[in-house]
């Protein structure tokens, strides 16, 4: 008896020790894990819904220049949570993986402080462009376009990475990325694709803050 007793501590204490790296990840990834979670339980509520359910959330949830003129500025938040243009496990992946680095090196913070900066920055600037073009009556405008989505964050928060990373992410990372948001909005010209090359002008503009270079220190 005594020996199952003992068998069954070595196993409990030994499940424990595999928990506990984890559970050191997940408490230094605080912000990143809860904002996965609700990026996840949207997609998982969406995807429940039927098609016309799906498109009334996205246009009632995009930040454009008629819910600014009316006061709907809680879209310029609501439009985060929704993965927009990509399958909606690649586009919380790629948050998971990016804005995890970034916590993971600056601190819960520091990050959500660049996701948000090149989310609303992004955002607010294409928006404000769309203004002036709607003001000036310049075709193609639009006062109620769809504008959902993690990317204006992710691409911030990203360029800024590569920015402050080593030399050679900071040399031909930086460069491969610009040109690839110049591509896809040579050949779409989008809304969304001009608010990309904006956000990586914001991460890069972050990295120059000297309160990103301090790295983050480790939970106890």
């Amino acid at each position: 008896m005594r020996d199952r007793s003992a068998t069954a501590l070595d196993e409990r204490q030994d499940a424990e020790g595999r928990r506990g790296p984890v559970l050191r990840v997940v408490a230094r990834l605080r912000l990143t894990a809860v904002y996965v979670l609700l990026l996840t339980a949207t997609a998982s509520w969406l995807a429940s819904q039927s098609r016309g359910e799906r498109a009334r959330f996205v246009r009632h949830n995009s930040s454009n220049v008629h819910h600014m003129e009316v006061g709907k500025w809680w879209t310029l938040f609501t439009s985060g949570l929704v993965v927009d243009g990509v399958p909606a496990w690649a586009g919380i992946a790629a948050v998971a993986v990016v804005l995890g680095l970034a916590e993971w090196r600056w601190g819960a913070v520091r990050a959500g402080a660049v996701f948000v900066f090149g989310h609303l920055g992004a955002t607010l600037l294409t928006e404000g462009a769309m203004w002036v073009m709607l003001t000036a009556r310049i075709p193609g405008a639009l006062s109620r376009a769809r504008d959902v989505g993690i990317s204006y964050g992710l691409v911030a928060t990203g360029a800024c990475l590569l920015a402050l990373g080593p030399v050679p992410l900071r040399r031909y990372g930086l460069p491969v990325l610009a040109l690839a948001l110049a591509a896809a909005w040579a050949l779409d010209q989008e809304l969304a694709d001009a608010g990309h090359l904006i956000a990586l002008g914001l991460g890069v503009l972050a990295s120059r803050s000297r309160w990103l270079r301090r790295r983050a220190p480790v939970p106890a």
